[in-house]
């Protein structure tokens, strides 16, 4: 198996598209032809080729769209097995992996981090662009198709437009989803670049549609900006993006069950899916077992006023469970971390804001993935500079300028990450731990993991 996926040379300075908005950004030679309708960007696949080092090649073959019965055979027969090094001993194809881009949030939910807020690390132990971008890389090279940036609130990374292009740009390579997971409260002034870079999901948190309890609930103002976000998206799928919606709901006894009901009804008439989940147990978020509303209670509230609620079939790796209102557009659906687990069909890998890779979101367990990335810059940050530096060596060696002596060595150092993922995949358990140890386990504020 080739271990170096490919990387792309650096985006070139002058290379600039002008926004709707009316601001620009460096645009990297992208894979995707662009078009706008009235001002929204809608991304179509183009068959540009990836740039590749030299005598590079990857794992996982993305192979032209058989124009033939028998062409699609063939292409079935010459398919590579999906990688070993993210199947757990258990089967489960991990092909999802949820990056977390930052440890900011703009917000202060109350399931989400404690009253005091959390101890953020020094900017130099969070992983840079170029180091997100790599791992990226090397995460699709192995198999993974769906990527999603998360946070705490990845929409204040400053630089979150040129990393959503650069991750963009591994489409040719495999990657077919591109997701975010926000708050909403800036995503609108930000969110047609986004579509434009790649961006094909949104999960947007919001757990009331009442102005002041919103304020309660995140210790902050906000609720008009996420509204005008929710707005944005669905005026941009009617215009032609390609581009989800789900609604996020985490229901806490007291505070905000009565918007239930309300969220389902947000459907009626509109294409969005708003999820209730379970409140689960973290670092500082005073979980308890009386505040969770349990999924069989959500449903038995909503049957009340729509008693022909219904159960529609999902995917098999679907951490909802999805229902619908008969004649409504939209769906609804329930995470069931705490009552009815779905790790049978996990395929989630997670990526902390300081390079920890997670197997599980309720594991303790975590590996570096960062510390063995910067070995080859003295455990320094990578930033663009060292990270051309890198690639200009990498092409050195392969063309025989450098003794192995002193090479950097990168197709060396993606074996070991690769081996340390295969080694932390392999422990992943076959379950996470009941309602009861979780409520007690020692684990990262959500915040701190990318919820």
């Amino acid at each position: 198996m080739a271990l170096l996926p490919p990387l792309r040379p650096a985006a070139s300075r002058s290379a600039t598209r002008w926004l709707s908005g009316g601001g620009k950004y460096n645009l990297e030679r992208s894979p995707r032809a662009l078009y706008s309708v009235r001002g929204i960007a809608t991304n179509i696949s183009a068959a540009e080729p990836a740039v590749h080092f030299p005598g590079a090649s990857t794992s996982i073959s993305t192979p032209e769209q058989p124009s033939s019965q028998g062409s699609r055979r063939e292409a079935v027969k010459a398919a590579k097995p999906f990688s070993d090094f993210l199947t757990d001993t258990f089967n489960r194809q991990h092909d999802y992996l949820r990056i977390s881009i930052t440890e900011r949030c703009n917000l202060r939910c109350l399931y989400c981090m404690p009253e005091e807020g959390v101890p953020l690390s020094p900017q130099s132990h969070l992983l840079t662009t170029p180091e997100i971008h790599y791992l990226s890389s090397l995460f699709v090279n192995q198999g993974v198709t769906k990527i999603r940036l998360t946070g705490g609130e990845p929409t204040v990374r400053r630089d979150i437009l040129p990393l959503m292009q650069s991750i963009g740009s591994l489409r040719p390579q495999g990657l077919r989803e591109l997701a975010i997971t926000t708050n909403g409260i800036s995503l609108h002034r930000k969110l047609d670049a986004m579509v434009e870079a790649g961006l094909t999901g949104v999960n947007l948190s919001l757990d009331t549609l009442d102005p002041f309890q919103f304020q309660i609930m995140t210790r902050r103002k906000g609720f008009d900006a996420v509204m005008r976000s929710i707005d944005r998206i669905l005026e941009m799928k009617n215009l032609g993006a390609n581009l989800k919606l789900k609604i996020n709901c985490v229901v806490m006894r007291g505070l905000n069950e009565r918007d239930i009901v309300p969220f389902v009804e947000l459907g009626q008439e509109k294409d969005i899916e708003v999820r209730f989940i379970e409140y689960m147990p973290f670092d500082g978020n005073k979980w308890s077992k009386g505040k969770m509303i349990p999924y069989q209670e959500m449903l038995d509230l909503i049957r009340v006023k729509y008693p022909g609620l219904r159960q529609v079939k999902g995917h098999k790796n679907d951490t909802s469970k999805t229902w619908e209102v008969p004649g409504f557009v939209g769906k609804i659906g329930f995470i069931t971390s705490m009552t009815h687990n779905f790790c049978g069909t996990c395929n989630r890998l997670r990526i902390t804001s300081d390079g920890n890779l997670k197997v599980c979101l309720f594991g303790n367990t975590e590996v570096s993935l960062r510390d063995l990335l910067r070995q080859d810059n003295n455990g320094e940050p990578i930033d663009e500079e060292a990270f051309e530096a890198i690639k200009k060596k990498e092409m050195d060696r392969r063309q025989g300028l450098f003794g192995d002596e002193t090479a950097l060595g990168w197709g060396e150092r993606e074996r070991e990450l690769l081996h340390v993922i295969g080694a932390a995949v392999k422990r992943k358990k076959e379950k996470h731990a009941g309602m009861g140890e979780l409520e007690n386990m020692k684990n990262r504020p959500m915040i701190l993991i990318g919820g």
